[in-house]
């Protein structure tokens, strides 16, 4: 299987996509629905969210599974459906992709906190292993584990998709600005410390994503390059910080608008540049035109 990785110490700066919970919104997805559960209800317009973004020159696209642990699958009673939900997941994203793209397993948080000691360090581990095995079985590339704000919860996510599959395993977390400067996760971890911390634990490329606009993750990834210069980093920013408007939440930046820091984060040290919330397939198109040109 092609390696990310390796195309990365090639010197190449790859194109991830963009955001899928509000394209699924745009697609019907309702509060109270369960966004895996489409990948078996609704499989062609989960496909049309991952062509959508191959079509405008992403190397990879990432899998409707962002949800799929048992914890989390449990809210709507499909705890017993996460091999299905996620290999279903990973199966089209991979049929979007082809052979020449590659495909991100996502992984989120469960929602369960260790230090509230709602769960077990073995349970989480389990509940890792399990959706990173479906996805494997699926077709991914790698496991993208994402959107962690504990720290011990990405190091067990990372240990458990590292011992149990062949997939390279990526980590990223969210951070926010501080006053003072620098940032932190919502537990006060900062991105010297997860560099440091998901290495060990065996990441083969960390990062950061959500949260933040493009400008504000430049200066996370020069935080993490300050901890270790060689570590392959990804970036999924917002189109912006989101606002409240009219009852809707929206994202201001444009799609030329964060295309126009695509080289001042790939100058920071970032090796894929992709998009989260608010991000539309314009923007994917956007900062591949700028990635091109770097």
């Amino acid at each position: 299987m092609k390696l990310i990785v390796s195309e990365l110490r090639k010197g190449r700066i790859l194109v991830s996509d963009g955001a899928w919970g509000t394209f699924l919104q745009q697609k019907g997805l309702v509060p109270g629905q369960c966004p895996e559960e489409w990948n078996i209800s609704r499989p062609e317009d989960v496909l049309d969210i991952a062509k959508s973004y191959i079509a405008v020159g992403a190397d990879m696209v990432e899998t409707n599974s962002f949800g799929g642990s048992r914890f989390k699958l449990a809210k709507y009673g499909f705890e017993d459906k996460v091999f299905e939900f996620n290999k279903a997941a990973a199966e089209i994203s991979r049929k979007a992709a082809g052979p020449d793209r590659f495909v991100l397993g996502s992984v989120g948080p469960t929602g369960k906190l260790l230090m509230m000691e709602e769960v077990t360090e073995e349970e989480l581990y389990d509940a890792f292993r399990e959706q990173s095995m479906a996805l494997e079985a699926g077709g991914v590339n790698a496991i993208m584990i994402e959107t962690m704000t504990d720290l011990d919860e990405a190091r067990i996510a990372v240990k458990a998709a590292k011992e149990n599959t062949n997939c390279e395993v990526f980590c990223t977390m969210t951070f926010e600005k501080i006053i003072g400067g620098g940032f932190r996760t919502m537990m006060g971890i900062s991105p010297t410390e997860m560099a440091e911390i998901l290495v060990e634990a065996g990441a083969d490329l960390i990062g950061t994503n959500c949260g933040n606009g493009m400008e504000d993750m430049i200066g996370m990834v020069k935080e993490i390059r300050v901890a270790n210069p060689l570590i392959p980093v990804l970036v999924h920013a917002n189109a912006g910080m989101p606002q409240f408007k009219d009852g809707k939440t929206t994202f201001p930046e444009s799609p030329g608008e964060m295309a126009s820091r695509v080289k001042a984060i790939i100058a920071a040290g970032a090796n894929i540049v992709g998009g989260c919330c608010g991000t539309t397939p314009e923007h994917i198109r956007k900062i591949g035109e700028s990635v091109k040109s770097v």
